[in-house]
């Protein structure tokens, strides 16, 4: 919704924060590593209109302050997934929303599991108690 603060880990060409600002007035965040990447990202939102919701960020998805978020969308390799679960769980608030597009997070099981064709979506919600062991 316009109460969203979404942020892509792994934004490419800004794809998914560009079309939560243009589809649901969210503001996005992506980060992303590759420097012409990001270039790309800005332009596509410029030239959606966007530029004012989203902004682009080059660094380490790792290192990247994502505190701020409501939902955070993902479509990296599962290690990569499994790596940023803790991030996730630290950063976030209970309630937030985690969207991987493809690769689960191992045994942290998700809220829920859509197939849409060929593709998997999972998405896990931040709970209050976040020390609980997320495998039940």
């Amino acid at each position: 919704t316009e109460n969203d603060v979404v942020y892509d880990l792994g934004s490419g060409d800004g794809r998914i924060v560009i079309t939560a600002a243009r589809e649901y007035g969210a503001r996005g965040v992506g980060v992303e590593i590759d420097p012409q990447r990001v270039e790309i990202a800005r332009e596509n939102a410029e030239n959606a209109g966007v530029a004012d919701l989203v902004e682009f960020r080059q660094g380490d998805l790792f290192e990247a302050d994502i505190s701020d978020a409501t939902v955070v969308t993902l479509y990296l390799l599962p290690s990569v997934n499994i790596k940023l679960r803790p991030k996730l769980l630290e950063e976030l608030d209970p309630g937030a929303r985690v969207v991987s597009h493809d690769f689960d997070m191992d045994e942290w099981e998700p809220d829920e599991t859509e197939t849409l064709g060929s593709d998997t979506i999972y998405l896990w919600t931040i709970p209050e108690d976040t020390t609980k062991d997320f495998t039940e």
